[in-house]
């Protein structure tokens, strides 16, 4: 059976507008595709473990082929667990709100933790990276309530689209939809952008 699988990293529930316009992606999602399942991961659910000490010595110690300590074998468990969570579906919709120009912590954390040698990429010393986690599509909510296209740098500046989707390369993930809702807090035009990013997540999920 086909896989969606949702992860977000807002952790603002139904105050979130990025979770609504998921909603939105989802309901669509689930009517256009009624045989496929649909599966969510909260990044704030308190399941993402820490990408501490004995996760760093784990992974430079995979990196170079070495043999893991007790403490770093445990830890590389914990971080195996998680990948293979992300691993697993053949979609993804993630839900990415803005902080301070780039992206939630929490979701930084959970790409420190699954972001691993032999498991998201492979690395040659001559080419460099190599995604592994090929064969999937990833559509993206992005929203901000301050920056914005065209808006001066006083308005903040744009560390997490970049970012997040050089990530998703990174680990061979390259079919990507982008789906954004950007609304500048001090003009009146959001309800007309809201509406937008619905209907851009409908058709989004329509194609998907």
């Amino acid at each position: 059976m086909t896989t969606l699988l949702h992860i977000s990293a807002s952790p603002r529930g139904k105050a979130s507008e990025g979770l609504a316009i998921a909603e939105t992606f989802l309901d669509t999602y689930r009517a256009s595709h009624p045989d496929h399942q649909v599966e969510t991961f909260d990044l704030w659910d308190g399941t993402l473990p820490v990408f501490g000490p004995d996760a760093a010595e784990a992974e430079m110690t995979v990196f170079a082929g070495q043999e893991l300590s007790s403490a770093a074998a445990e830890a590389w468990e914990s971080v195996k667990r998680t990948f293979e969570r992300f691993a697993a579906p053949d979609a993804y919709l993630f839900s990415v709100p803005m902080w301070n120009s780039g992206v939630p912590y929490v979701l930084k954390q959970f790409i420190d933790v699954v972001t691993q040698p032999g498991l998201a990429f492979g690395f040659d010393p001559q080419h460099g990276y190599t995604g592994l986690v090929t064969g999937k599509k990833a559509a993206v909510v992005y929203t901000g309530a301050v920056y914005g296209p065209g808006r001066p740098p006083s308005f903040g500046q744009d560390f997490q689209k970049p970012f997040f989707n050089s990530w998703l390369r990174m680990c061979g993930i390259t079919d990507i939809t982008e789906i954004e809702f950007r609304p500048n807090m001090v003009t009146a035009d959001a309800e007309q952008q809201r509406k937008q990013a619905h209907q851009d997540a409908v058709q989004a999920a329509e194609n998907f």
